[in-house]
């Protein structure tokens, strides 16, 4: 079974990226052509006749906005070039709607952390809005996302997250990992599955109560539409969607296969709440679920209430697909940063060896006295930069931010990249070097410009528990593997094949060979 899956998963990867790679130029001239065709009144605007006044950025044209002055496929990489020209905040139209871009540390910082509760909205994204419906953790805005996601974050502390309690979970399903990869046989293998199963797993247990076995079909489905949402949202193709949503959703394409896989995890989510509800007790909450249809009870006779099933259902949407794919990803790459540098790799094997052995399993005490460890896992998210430019913010009211006014409901492109490899922070950014988090000493050194899971009010509410799951998955991996690359490491290309709503490694294969 795992075999088969391994297959299923590069035969999507590859069947995806040539999809998209073969029709991305075609279906953007078609869609220009068709917007460029239609009747209706288009003009040439002008930032400063807009309401307020925005800051400066590249003369938009008419409908398609700046779009192809942004390179899809690298977002990050056309956004410092206008950066050059425009300065840290500029303005730029994907489509009619125009984005405010701030673009380094000291703009990140002051709208995020000193203006939090003015920069705190969120910004559309068409193409899950129109699932989320203003639902959720995510993709909402207002009283509904204040309340859901402070009632999200009690309920996960009650869970235990950031305690002994959810560290416990993490180290089963570290040795399940283990045994898993014990079971390859020390054979050239894909890791993309068995490094979604882990964190799945313990995101499952956190919301449904229960763990899958790595060949359950459910759990299979499960990883297999996480996952291919995850590609497909890094596509052009859904950049191109959120730009002309009117008009790309009734076109052929592979949001319609978004939303179907989409409408497939809602099913599954819908029959755990079926079932939680026939054996829901109030006075011992189980889970997430049952924590979230107690409060849903509670409220039932306030109508303007933001706590219902349907609220339900999105918000651990939300939770299912961030907790397990983020993680899986940056473990993915993080082994593919190890295989490419096996010196790095040696280093952190030496010091898991001394600190904590051969017979006992890694434990959050640890990380104290892993300095090296510590800042390599570090200098992988930092490196990766897995979200390039967040999710998109939206200011929830008119507001002067430097010498602009920027008026409410504006979007706000937050460009994580430019804090994560800023060059007077860390020298050389576009190195691995995990001495960027170490000092002189060889001692652990923080930085105020480590922001992998971004920061203010709309920071991720898991970065507790996947700064854990990191930091015990992996160690467990390196206390009990070695990895075998199968090419020579300085062949090794760490790429990422997409570079959009965020970076996907390129596709590889290992060894776990035991030690």
């Amino acid at each position: 079974m795992i075999n088969l899956h391994l297959v299923f998963i590069k035969s999507l990867d590859t069947k995806l990226s040539t999809a998209f790679t073969e029709s991305t130029a075609m279906d953007l001239f078609i869609v220009l052509v068709i917007c460029l065709s239609c009747l209706i009144p288009f003009f040439l605007w002008n930032h400063n006749h807009a309401k307020g006044k925005l800051p400066p950025g590249p003369t938009p044209l008419p409908i398609i906005g700046n779009i192809l002055q942004i390179n899809t496929k690298n977002v990050s990489k056309s956004l410092s070039k206008l950066a050059e020209s425009y300065g840290p905040v500029f303005t730029v139209y994907f489509g009619m709607k125009p984005t405010v871009v701030l673009y380094g540390h000291e703009a990140v910082k002051e709208a995020l952390t000193d203006c939090s509760e003015e920069f705190s909205g969120r910004g559309s994204f068409p193409a899950f809005d129109w699932i989320a419906r203003g639902l959720g953790i995510v993709f909402s805005n207002g009283e509904k996302w204040k309340q859901t996601r402070r009632f999200s974050l009690t309920i996960l502390r009650n869970m235990g997250m950031g305690k002994k309690t959810i560290e416990d979970r993490i180290q089963e399903e570290a040795l399940c990992l283990v045994e898993a990869l014990k079971k390859t046989n020390a054979s050239p293998c894909d890791p993309t599955f068995l490094l979604g199963c882990a964190p799945c797993n313990v995101i499952c247990s956190i919301i449904f109560q229960n763990r899958f076995e790595y060949d359950d079909k459910t759990f299979l489905s499960l990883l297999e539409y996480v996952h291919q949402d995850f590609l497909i949202s890094s596509t052009s193709w859904i950049q191109l969607y959120n730009a002309f949503p009117l008009l790309i959703h009734y076109l052929p394409g592979s949001h319609h296969v978004l939303f179907k896989n989409i409408a497939n995890q809602f099913k599954f989510i819908m029959e755990k709440i079926k079932e939680h509800q026939e054996s829901l007790d109030f006075n011992n909450p189980r889970d997430f679920i049952d924590y979230f249809l107690i409060k849903i009870e509670k409220e039932k006779h306030n109508k303007q209430s933001v706590f219902t099933t349907e609220n339900l259902v999105i918000t651990l949407w939300d939770v299912l697909s961030a907790g397990t794919e983020t993680t899986s990803t940056t473990l993915r790459y993080g082994l593919l940063m190890l295989l490419k540098y096996p010196e790095v790799t040696a280093k952190v094997q030496e010091e898991i060896h001394r600190v904590v052995g051969r017979h006992r399993s890694p434990c959050m005490q640890d990380r104290s006295r892993m300095p090296y460890t510590d800042a390599v896992l570090h200098e992988i998210q930092r490196y990766i930069d897995l979200v390039p430019n967040s999710l998109l913010h939206a200011v929830t009211q008119d507001i002067k931010f430097r010498e602009y006014l920027i008026p409410k409901d504006t979007n706000i492109l937050v460009s994580l990249t430019s804090v994560l490899h800023d060059d007077k922070e860390f020298p050389n950014p576009d190195r691995f070097d995990p001495g960027h988090f170490l000092d002189e000493s060889g001692n652990f050194k923080k930085s105020d410009y480590f922001m992998p899971f971004s920061a203010g009010k709309r920071a991720c509410i898991g970065e507790g528990l996947a700064r854990m799951e990191l930091f015990l998955l992996l160690t467990n991996i390196l206390q009990h593997f070695t990895l075998k690359p199968l090419v020579d490491p300085k062949d090794i290309d760490t790429t990422p094949t997409a570079n959009a709503l965020s970076s996907t490694p390129p596709y590889f294969k290992l060894c776990f060979i035991p030690v």
